[in-house]
C-alpha cells in the first residue's frame, strides 16, 4: 500500500510542484503575517518586540468605537461599496451579454479592446485625469456646463459628489475587464439551447432571459458572494489620492484611516485593531451571503 501510494505520488511530481508554488506563496504572504494580529491587543514597542510589548486587551477597539468619527468612516466605507455593487455589479453582465449578441466579429473585438483599456490605467493617472476633467476652473465637464449657462461645480471639492465620482470612475475603469469572466461563461453555453429557443419562437430578448442569464447564473452568484465579502474593503489608493480637506467627511474610509494611524502616526496597535475589525466583518458577510445563496439558489462557494 505504501509503495503504491509512493509510486502514484512521484508519478505526478509535476502537478505537485505546480501546487507547491502557490501553496508556499499563501503560507508566506497570507498566513505567516497573521502572527502580527496580536498587535491589535498590545501596546507595541519595536524595541521590546511582539511578545515583549505590554498586553492592553481591547483598548484599541474601545478607542475606535468611542471615537467621534467611527460612524462616518464605517458609513463611508459601506456606502461606497454598496453603491458600487448596486450600480457597478450589473454593468459587466450587461456588457458581456451585449458583446455576445453582436454579430460582427471584428466590431466585437474592437469594442472589447476599448472596454478593456481603462483597466490598465494606473490609479495615479486615473486620479490625475479626474482632476483635469472635473476641475472647476478648466475642467472639460465644467467648461461644458458653463457653455450651457450653468455655474461650475466643484466635484472633488465637495462631500456631496465624492462618492458618485468614485463609483462612476470605478465603473468606467473596471466594467470591461470584469466582463471577461461573463463572456467566458457565455461561451460555455451549448449553442443548441439557443437554436432550440429560436425554433420555439423565442426572440433575442427571451433567449437572453431564458438561456443566457440562467447559463451564467452560477458565475453571477459566485462573484456576488465574493463581492459582498469585500464590502468593508475599498481600494485605498484612489480614495487617498482624491481626498482633500474639503471632501474628507465623505472620502475618509477605513483603509485611509489605517494608513494614517499606522504608517504616518506610528499607532501600529490601533491601526491593526481597526484592520482586524474590518477583516472580521468581511469574513462574517461572506459566510452569511454564502449560506443565503446556498439555501435559496443552491449555489455557493462551499
Amino acid at each position: 500500500m505504501k509503495k503504491s501510494f509512493r509510486k502514484r505520488f512521484f508519478s505526478k511530481w509535476q502537478l505537485i510542484v505546480m501546487f507547491l508554488i502557490p501553496f508556499i506563496w499563501y503560507i508566506v504572504f497570507c498566513y505567516v503575517p497573521m502572527y502580527g494580529i496580536q498587535l491589535a491587543f498590545r501596546n507595541y514597542n519595536p524595541r521590546l518586540g511582539y511578545l515583549g510589548s505590554p498586553w492592553v486587551g481591547l483598548r484599541y477597539f474601545k478607542q475606535f468605537f468611542s471615537s467621534y468619527y467611527n460612524i462616518d468612516i464605517i458609513w463611508n466605507t459601506v456606502s461606497i461599496s454598496l453603491y458600487s455593487i448596486i450600480f457597478g455589479f450589473p454593468i459587466p453582465i450587461l456588457l458581456a451579454i451585449i458583446l455576445n449578441e453582436l454579430p460582427g466579429v471584428h466590431f466585437k473585438k474592437v469594442l472589447q479592446n476599448l472596454t478593456y483599456v481603462p483597466h490598465f490605467i494606473s490609479v495615479v493617472v486615473l486620479c490625475g485625469m479626474l482632476y483635469l476633467f472635473l476641475s472647476p476652473q478648466y475642467g472639460v465637464l465644467n467648461t461644458f456646463l458653463n457653455f450651457l449657462g450653468f455655474e461650475s461645480i466643484g466635484f472633488l471639492e465637495s462631500n456631496k459628489y465624492f462618492k458618485a465620482v468614485y463609483v462612476l470612475s470605478d465603473i468606467w475603469q473596471e466594467s470591461g475587464w470584469n466582463s471577461v469572466i461573463y463572456i467566458a461563461a457565455l461561451a460555455g453555453i451549448d449553442p443548441e439551447l439557443y437554436e432550440a429557443a429560436k425554433i420555439d419562437g423565442a426572440g433575442r430578448l427571451k433567449r437572453i432571459i431564458h438561456v443566457s442569464l440562467p447559463g451564467i447564473a452560477p458565475t453571477i452568484v459566485t462573484l456576488l458572494i465574493l463581492r459582498i465579502g469585500q464590502v468593508m474593503t475599498i481600494g485605498f489608493e484612489k480614495a487617498y489620492l482624491l481626498q482633500n480637506n474639503l471632501n474628507i467627511r465623505s472620502s475618509e474610509i477605513i483603509s485611509t484611516l489605517v494608513y494614517k494611524q499606522g504608517i504616518l502616526q506610528g499607532s501600529y496597535g490601533y491601526a491593526t485593531a481597526v484592520g482586524l475589525f474590518n477583516s472580521v466583518i468581511n469574513l462574517a458577510l461572506i459566510i452569511l451571503t454564502n449560506r443565503i445563496c446556498k439555501k435559496y439558489f443552491e449555489i455557493s462557494l462551499w
